[in-house]
């Protein structure tokens, strides 16, 4: 299912109409679609250039950007350019470069110099439960004569 960034930095998902479903077991499985890849067994470095766009269905993540290398020693990924990471529940994150530490959960933006990283983030509260009113008693009742 596409997920869209529209103007406005609006969230645009067919998700929104289907009711949710229980998590798949996670997988692992990334995909990556770019112009050019190219994976370097020596350094165990994969790099994604022009156009790159990952889908990490495990953490209901599709991320864009210009450049994305994996550095599977360190299990990092560096996305440069352009970073736009949008999750399924609408929260995006706009960047010059992203880096991901993969085991950690852990990611590190910064923006080009001069400008702002860009973050939307929908902030999950628990509902507030009101106590019920006990059973309503009713007054005693004298008998009639």
């Amino acid at each position: 299912m596409p997920i869209q960034l529209q103007p406005g930095g609006q969230v645009d998902t067919a998700l929104e109409q289907v009711p949710a479903a229980p998590a798949p077991a996670p997988t692992g499985q990334v995909t990556i679609e770019s112009d050019r890849q190219q994976a370097d067994n020596v350094t165990g470095i994969i790099t994604a250039t022009g156009n790159v766009r990952i889908v990490y269905p495990d953490r209901r993540v599709v991320a864009t950007s210009r450049q994305a290398q994996y550095f599977t020693r360190e299990g990092m990924i560096l996305l440069s350019g352009d970073v736009d990471v949008i999750q399924e529940d609408g929260n995006l994150l706009r960047a010059d470069r992203v880096t991901y530490l993969v085991e950690r959960e852990r990611a590190l933006a910064q923006p080009l110099e001069g400008q702002q990283v860009f973050s939307k983030l929908l902030i999950q509260t628990k509902p507030q439960i009101q106590p019920s009113p006990g059973p309503q008693q009713q007054p005693p009742t004298l008998p009639l004569r």
